[in-house]
């Protein structure tokens, strides 16, 4: 099984390198601009601006949000991020706007690391839970301006009312 995954992930690798070459980069180059769109797996932080939809028992939960970015310098953006949520538990209902600002690095151009603070205003609550985000992947270009991009992204709560969360991301961009 392991010589499997091993397998998998070199050829993941490869085909990145090389779609990264044939496309001669400029994804990442100073004066580019970034459009993401990502989907959330793992524990829910409260500052979501991803698409998801969750329903346990009756008890549903979704959201949506964007986020762009310009490259301030090659491989450099600065992004924001904002996004809509709402949650239903039992007879209760909170709806939230989420926001995101921050900076996402490409190494090589193909792993994205981001550096981020997130929160949310979420509808009468008392106290707003907000982040510092981080989070790391593989950029996996697939033409001139489409990439997609798996990662982990771990939130750390910036109140002690709101707990940690680690998520897996699935992330879609449109580079221009």
């Amino acid at each position: 099984m392991k010589k499997v995954f091993l397998i998998a992930a070199m050829a993941l690798f490869g085909f990145g390198v090389q779609a990264q070459d044939e496309n001669g980069g400029g994804q990442t180059d100073m004066g580019s601009w970034l459009i993401e769109a990502n989907t959330g797996f793992g524990a829910a932080a409260g500052s979501n601006t991803a698409f998801s939809l969750t329903s346990v028992d009756g008890d549903t939960s979704w959201s949506i949000g964007a986020e762009g970015g310009y490259f301030v310098a090659d491989d450099l953006a600065v992004k924001v991020g904002l996004g809509y949520s709402d949650t239903t538990i039992g007879l209760l209902d909170y709806s939230s706007f989420n926001y995101k600002i921050g900076a996402k690095y490409y190494i090589s151009s193909m792993i994205p690391v981001q550096v981020d603070y997130a929160g949310s205003s979420i509808k009468d609550a008392d106290e707003n839970p907000s982040y510092i985000g981080l989070q790391g992947g593989y950029a996996i270009f697939l033409g001139q301006n489409v990439s997609i991009e798996p990662g982990l992204r771990y939130n750390v709560a910036l109140n002690d009312f709101y707990e940690d969360a680690l998520q897996f991301n699935v992330g879609f961009a449109l580079h221009f």
